[in-house]
């Protein structure tokens, strides 16, 4: 998970500027009868589909649209990924701290919702670095879409990017997180990872929150991934491995935050539900669903919209799933919604690699 800091990262994109979010007027209805005629249409293509619904690349990173606002601004040190020389020796570390910490201190952290990140030293030069994935316009933007009342479509404003920045704040991943070394690298494998992360920060643009399964059980089927923080951390591990990086072996765990539910059916794009051909009870019905999760709420419209959403969610057993810039329907499942805080190891050493 990632957080959205007044102090942090930023190289390859742009922070767009933006106006106040959109409301839209609604009440809950019963407009859902079309979703039994949906099931039984669509059951024999979905049960053909692959699952996990592999997360969607793309050849360019578009520009921020205008309208997405970052209440905190993304990436405000932010560098270029420095050349090392080839023979010099990186420090790689470790980073966590609680999401939000620098608002909230260790508020997050003990419920274990964390952020990570991944620290570099440079025995050449001693200058240390810090690298991270996160929302550009916070997370909130990143789940739920805004209902601007010019626009039919919900609006997203849900992008994710790398950040590359000089130093590492020990204080604030030492106080309630973690900085720990975990493996030591040659420049020639720095400067090959960092070859790497451009190319995976250009095509993997959008941060998605959830991972969806089928149930909490081990070896549960997984309909969708997460791609967040950890993920990108994780991805950059993996990449180090292959280059011939050997890890130490620690304990790693990581936040992930989990939805349940019987297999998704397949709804259509933004064209396919909100177009002039479009399914408009379905489109009414996505719209509805969403409304409650709109931001800048008063105490009163809060806690009206936690009862909205546990009626959605849990009495009616729905969520609609912004994967891909597609819909997807999600047959809600006990215990529903699952935040954990799980180990997964540190990838070992490519053994077949040679040359550095």
């Amino acid at each position: 998970m990632a957080p959205a800091r007044s102090a942090g990262p930023g190289t390859w994109v742009r922070r767009g500027a933006g106006g106040a979010p959109g409301r839209a007027p609604w009440s809950w209805g019963t407009a859902l009868l079309w979703l039994a005629a949906t099931v039984a249409a669509t059951v024999g293509s979905t049960s053909l589909r692959r699952w996990p619904v592999p997360y969607k690349r793309f050849s360019f990173r578009p520009e921020p649209d205008p309208y997405c606002q970052a209440k905190y601004t993304f990436c405000p040190t932010g560098s270029p990924i420095p050349v090392m020389k080839g023979d010099d020796v990186i420090e790689v570390f470790r980073l966590q701290a609680p999401v939000w910490e620098f608002k909230y201190g260790d508020l997050l952290g003990h419920l274990k919702i964390m952020h990570d990140a991944i620290g570099f030293r440079s025995t050449l030069t001693d200058k240390n670095y810090t690298m991270e994935w996160y929302e550009l316009f916070q997370l909130g933007n990143c789940t739920f879409p805004h209902l601007r009342p010019e626009m039919n479509a919900p609006f997203w404003c849900n992008q994710g990017a790398a950040c590359f920045f000089e130093g590492i704040d020990d204080n604030h991943w030492k106080e309630n997180g973690t900085l720990v070394l975990v493996a030591t690298i040659s420049g020639n494998m720095f400067n090959k990872m960092a070859q790497w992360v451009k190319q995976d920060n250009e095509t993997g643009i959008y941060y998605e929150t959830w991972t969806v399964q089928a149930s909490p059980e081990k070896g549960a089927e997984t309909w969708f991934e997460s791609y967040d923080c950890s993920k990108f951390v994780l991805r950059t591990y993996k990449k180090l491995a292959e280059l011939g990086a050997e890890f130490k072996k620690l304990e790693t765990n990581y936040t992930r935050i989990f939805l349940y539910s019987g297999e998704p059916t397949y709804l259509g794009n933004e064209t396919a539900v909100f177009g002039p051909t479009g399914n408009k009870t379905l489109a009414l019905a996505i719209k509805r669903f969403y409304y409650p999760f709109k931001p800048h709420l008063s105490t009163k419209e809060f806690l009206l919209s936690l009862l909205q959403i546990f009626d959605a969610v849990i009495i009616h057993r729905q969520f609609y799933l912004f994967y891909n810039f597609e819909y997807w329907f999600l047959p809600m499942k006990f215990p529903f919604i699952k935040i954990t805080y799980e180990e997964i190891p540190l990838p070992q050493r490519n053994k077949t690699f040679f040359g550095l």
